[in-house]
């Protein structure tokens, strides 16, 4: 098991920077939509996190919020993770959108972009640390797409 590096820590760091960014409210770069795509937003955000909360109850004993696996987990390749390779991001985004349609902020949505790069990169990482781990990962990762089925 490889030890946790500086880059699992800076991953985790920027992605609670950012979280707590979502979380802030400021009143620029609001745009209104018509009711129903907030409608759309809110149930989006809804499922994602109902769907993230299900991939994590599927990863349980593997999760980590680093890109470095836990000692004692496993590769975890059924249930959601058969759909993506990193449910959970995908998930996290997908509320992040939805969210940010349903309250109109147009700062959500960068915060989304931000995190769909930071995501993008420690997924990337955190799959290095995988493949070295987990000689069926390699297979895995040719099989299933990064964030959804079709990519």
């Amino acid at each position: 098991m490889a030890p946790k590096t500086a880059k699992d820590y800076l991953f985790v760091g920027v992605q609670l920077l950012l979280f707590v960014a979502y979380a802030w409210r400021p009143n620029w770069l609001t745009f209104s939509r018509p009711a129903v795509l907030g409608n759309l937003g809110l149930l989006l955000a809804v499922v994602a996190t109902l769907a993230g909360c299900a991939a994590l109850l599927h990863l349980w004993k593997s999760f980590s919020p680093f890109p470095t696996p836990v000692a004692a987990g496993e590769l975890i390749t059924g249930g959601p993770f058969a759909l993506a390779r990193h449910p959970i991001y995908s998930s996290l985004l997908l509320a992040a959108f939805g969210y940010a349609l349903y309250t109109g902020a147009g700062y959500r949505l960068l915060i989304t972009a931000g995190l769909w790069l930071l995501f993008y990169y420690k997924s990337r990482y955190e799959e290095q640390r995988l493949a070295a781990r987990y000689p069926g990962y390699a297979a895995y990762r040719q099989r299933v797409g990064r964030f959804s089925p079709w990519f």
